[in-house]
């Protein structure tokens, strides 16, 4: 099974750059077999196209998820299609469900999208993470990690 991982988020912006920073955490490690890890930052077109016409079985997207816990709280959430009709997008400046939903304008996507979030303290102009949210990176590594695991776990269905 082939499974992209994808870092999402705009380093320029404090803790946006947390799926980029998760993604660089994740390049140097042993990964299971099909784990594909990129650094799409805010190219959230490429993205899109990506996941439609990429060959991929999953893709696990990392990037903040505003939620009201704590700063560095850390979430694994399933994007729902209902969450995601409709939406607009900004190219420069997409979200997870912005770049979902325009995927399914390009395209047939019938995979399995998990989302690794964190909860932000600052998204202010600046290329540091806040303390929180940069103590949740190697968290959130671990957790991608897991989830590649259990989808490695579980037996090829056909499609």
């Amino acid at each position: 099974m082939k499974t992209l991982v994808a870092g999402v988020g705009n380093v320029f912006l404090g803790d946006d750059g947390f799926g980029v920073a998760v993604a660089r955490h994740l390049a140097g490690r042993d990964l299971p077999d099909g784990a594909v890890v990129a650094d799409f930052g805010i190219r959230g077109v490429h993205l899109a196209y990506e996941l439609t016409g990429g060959g991929y079985d999953a893709a696990i997207l990392v990037d903040l998820a505003p939620r009201g816990d704590p700063p560095g709280t850390l979430y694994v959430l399933r994007p729902d299609e209902g969450d995601i009709t409709g939406v607009l997008f900004d190219a420069h400046d997409m979200n997870p469900e912005a770049v979902l939903a325009l995927a399914g304008t390009l395209g047939e996507m019938s995979i399995p999208v998990l989302l690794v979030g964190c909860e932000p303290a600052t998204t202010e102009p600046g290329m540091d993470l806040s303390p929180p949210v940069a103590e949740a990176v190697p968290r959130a590594a671990g957790l991608v990690l897991d989830l590649l695991r259990q989808r490695s776990d579980q037996p090829e269905v056909p499609r």
